[in-house]
């Protein structure tokens, strides 16, 4: 009896994976791979019931003799210990990011002569349908919210994309890239109070108001599913501070960062070139720990970002800083640097790591962008939000563009470097 293999990562089976199965039963002793959580992840979306319910939905199929775990979204690991005689696949991975999939199993089956089938992928209505329902499962506020938690425990660290609009956010959400054999995408989304600004035309000094922000949640919601940490800047008067808290629970954003400093806000990055206060550590922790109290759910983080390194306040009081807002109940600690070396960040996470194994870190490499995430992950840091990126690229395309308008009184010197409109629609999913 021939072996036939193939890998499933739904959280649904519908009449496109029972076409490959029965296809696959022309052929011998069907097996089939479920994809871990962790894989899933990284390879195609969040799943929205657990890996043994998962399990269990595939065992109980007919076709079906045997089940495995696959715990990569490359094929090596199941190639060098199963040797299929087949492996079968809709072949929607012909085209796109997942090519690379397709590409691995194809050299690996070569190695052995084993057999690649390409089964055509199913559309219709129905399947159409499931998939909606899945996507709108992902993106209500209670598998929202907790997803970032998740994230820290799956993945070696959280890759964070900054997002100012729904456009933003479906380049968040949708770019996925291959490289050397390998697929790869952001795993949340990083709504900064800085991008929030400038996208309205205004000064980056808490002048956007809250109501005014939440709508670009809002907005990013709608066509997204991945999670959101919300820049909270200062939090505001305690009071205020925990009727953000509340709304953005009941939104589903993940995690609000609140820095430790009070007056008028002014970006980090001018450091002491402009008048900036630090928060008395007392004052600081009970805004923590009446955000705390506030919140309903355990899914949702406050996260306590620190400025000392910043104010050239010095690594004790960053490190001072962060046991004391720890101890009153912040669920991460995000370290700040204006520097363009990562060293002072590194020695940071390296000491609060010698000391505390599980508090979150969280930081922004603007600065010092030359660090990859690896190195990062290296010493101890879970989340790594790249800030500014999108909005810093975006502007001097467009004024470029303004200005080559102005110039030749048209617009074909511009168009060869415009996306076209078709690729833009195709980015937004329509009903």
């Amino acid at each position: 009896m021939k072996t036939i293999y193939t890998c499933f990562c739904t959280d649904v089976i519908h009449e496109g994976h029972i076409n490959i199965l029965n296809h696959a039963r022309q052929y011998g002793e069907v097996v089939v791979g479920v994809l871990s959580d962790a894989a899933m992840i990284r390879y195609n979306r969040f799943p929205t019931i657990s890996f043994q319910e998962r399990l269990k939905m595939v065992e109980e199929l007919s076709q079906v003799s045997k089940v495995i775990v696959q715990e990569d979204i490359m094929y090596d690991e199941v190639v060098r210990t199963l040797q299929p005689d087949y492996i079968i696949h809709g072949d929607n991975w012909k085209q796109g990011p997942e090519r690379a999939i397709r590409d691995n199993v194809e050299k690996l089956l070569q190695q052995y002569g084993g057999t690649l089938i390409d089964v055509p992928y199913t559309y219709n209505e129905q399947v159409k349908h499931i998939d909606d329902k899945i996507k709108e499962k992902l993106s209500m506020p209670e598998f929202r919210r907790r997803r970032l938690r998740q994230l820290l425990t799956m993945r070696p660290i959280v890759k964070t994309l900054e997002v100012h609009s729904g456009i933003t956010g479906l380049i968040a959400e949708k770019t996925v890239v291959e490289h050397n054999g390998e697929l790869d995408q952001f795993d949340a989304m990083w709504i900064s109070s800085l991008c929030d600004s400038i996208a309205k035309g205004k000064p980056d000094i808490e002048l956007v108001d809250m109501t005014s922000r939440f709508r670009t949640i809002d907005d990013v919601m709608e066509v997204t599913t991945k999670p959101i940490i919300f820049d909270g800047d200062t939090g505001g008067l305690i009071e205020h501070f925990v009727y953000t808290v509340r709304s953005l629970e009941r939104m589903g954003v993940s995690a609000v960062i609140i820095e430790d400093k009070t007056g008028l806000k002014k970006n980090s990055l001018f450091g002491t070139e402009v008048m900036q206060t630090q928060d008395t550590i007392e004052h600081f922790c009970e805004k923590i720990k009446a955000g705390k109290r506030t919140q309903l759910t355990d899914s949702f983080m406050i996260i306590a970002r620190i400025e000392s390194l910043i104010l050239e306040k010095g690594m004790d009081d960053a490190l001072k800083r962060a046991r004391a807002y720890v101890k009153a109940g912040a669920d991460g600690i995000m370290i700040h640097s204006r520097k363009e070396s990562p060293s002072e960040i590194l020695a940071f996470c390296d000491q609060f790591r010698s000391e505390d194994k599980q508090t979150p870190l969280v930081v922004v490499p603007t600065s010092y962008h030359s660090i990859t995430e690896q190195e990062l992950s290296e010493h101890g840091v879970n989340i790594v939000i790249y800030a500014n990126q999108l909005t810093r690229s975006a502007f001097p395309a467009m004024e470029q563009t303004a200005k080559d308008i102005l110039k030749y009184h048209r617009a074909q010197e511009v168009d060869e470097r415009l996306l076209p409109i078709k690729d833009i629609i195709t980015l937004i999913d329509t009903l």
